[in-house]
């Protein structure tokens, strides 16, 4: 079972990429408001095989501007849904949408181990 933490602060990004240097981070930028979203964080919450990281979940409707300092802070194009696999600082990996699946999430940590 995903063990979700809520992001809502963009002070607590930098916490984040401090930590991406001991452990895989993944933020997931959910849109309340979308039915593709709802369906990726279904398909996300109902994985077997949940790889060892800490996951992030952004409410992009709330919490907008940390959405937006999230695409900003890691180069990345804004997209909803959307998730980032940041590593020692860095995006690694970046999906949107039906592309967002944990077995490529676990694939993509793997290759930074």
């Amino acid at each position: 079972m995903l063990n979700w933490i809520s992001l809502t602060e963009i002070d607590e990004l930098i916490r984040i990429k401090e930590k991406s240097f001991q452990k895989p981070q993944v933020l997931f930028k959910h849109s309340t408001r979308c039915g593709t979203s709802s369906l990726v964080l279904n398909r996300l919450e109902r994985a077997k095989e949940i790889p060892e990281a800490d996951f992030y979940f952004v409410d992009l409707i709330r919490y907008r501007n940390v959405s937006n300092k999230i695409a900003d802070l890691f180069n990345v194009y804004h997209e909803s849904p959307q998730v980032l696999l940041i590593k020692n600082g860095k995006c690694y990996y970046e999906e949107s949408h039906l592309g967002i699946d944990m077995h490529e999430l676990n694939d993509q940590i793997a290759l930074l181990n």
